[in-house]
């Protein structure tokens, strides 16, 4: 199974931009899906997930900004980015789950520059 994020780009402060992700290969049994991002020299961070029944949950930092949203027919996971800042930059990695396991590895994930 592969996750391809897409979607990222340069946006200035106070733009939007949706980022999506896709699974390809053996898919099956999906649970929670997740959006993680990695700023340059700092660690992963969660900032999203979403469950099969729709309930979502957000960081604080990203809450009433950012909406999670999910087309499990197709195994997409898309990330809503309103008013980015600059302190959104980073490289923005999707998750999806079966149970409690992870079904692939972090993949490539898509790059979000927030700067004037």
């Amino acid at each position: 199974v592969q996750l391809q994020a897409s979607g990222g780009g340069l946006v200035q402060p106070g733009g939007s931009l949706t980022l999506s992700c896709a699974a390809s290969g053996n898919v099956y049994g999906l649970s929670a899906m997740a959006w993680y991002r990695q700023a340059l020299g700092s660690q992963r961070e969660y900032i999203a997930a979403t469950t099969p029944a729709g309930s979502t949950n957000y960081d604080d930092s990203v809450k009433g900004r950012f909406t999670i949203s999910t087309n499990r027919t197709d195994n997409t996971v898309y990330l809503e980015m309103n008013d980015l800042k600059p302190e959104d930059t980073a490289v923005y990695y999707c998750r999806m789950y079966r149970g409690g396991e992870s079904i692939a590895s972090w993949g490539q994930g898509t790059l979000v520059t927030v700067s004037s």
